[in-house]
C-alpha cells in the first residue's frame, strides 16, 4: 500500500488540474463560453468577465498539475481546489435552476472533490507517517 500512496495526492492533484483547465478554452471568446455554460452572453462587460474567469481557472488548474511533482505545494493546493469546487457546488445547490451544460459542470466539480478527499487522504496519512 504505501507504494500506491505516494501517487495518491500526485494523482488527485492532476485530474483536479486538468477538470479546472477545461475553462480556460473560454478565453478564446463568447461562442466558447457560450457551449460551455450554455448561456448566452451578448454583453461586452459579461463576456470580459467570464473570459477573465476561464484565465483564473486556467491559472488554478496549471498550479495544481504543478503542484503534484512539488510535495512542499501539496497541501496550498488541495485547499485553493476545495475552496474552488466547494463554492461552485454551494452556491449551485443554494441557487438551482441551472441548465444542463452547468449540470455537467457540476458533476464533474463533484468528480474533483471526490478527487480532493482521496488528495487530502493521502496527503495526511503520509504525514501521519503512516504512508510514503
Amino acid at each position: 500500500m504505501p507504494g500506491i500512496l505516494k501517487y495518491l495526492v500526485p494523482a488527485s492533484l492532476i485530474i483536479v488540474g486538468a477538470i479546472h483547465v477545461i475553462p480556460l478554452s473560454g478565453v478564446l471568446g463568447v461562442g466558447r463560453l457560450n457551449s460551455l455554460y450554455g448561456i448566452n452572453i451578448t454583453d461586452p462587460d459579461l463576456s470580459i468577465l467570464m473570459r477573465h474567469r476561464a484565465v483564473l481557472f486556467g491559472l488554478l488548474g496549471l498550479f495544481c498539475i504543478y503542484a503534484a511533482i512539488k510535495p512542499p505545494l501539496y497541501f496550498i493546493a488541495l485547499t485553493a481546489g476545495a475552496v474552488s469546487v466547494g463554492s461552485f457546488l454551494y452556491l449551485a445547490y443554494a441557487t438551482g435552476g441551472y441548465n444542463e451544460e452547468l449540470r455537467r459542470v457540476i458533476v464533474a466539480d463533484l468528480v474533483a472533490a471526490v478527487f480532493l478527499v482521496i488528495g487530502f487522504a493521502g496527503y495526511f496519512i503520509s504525514k501521519s507517517g503512516n504512508g510514503v
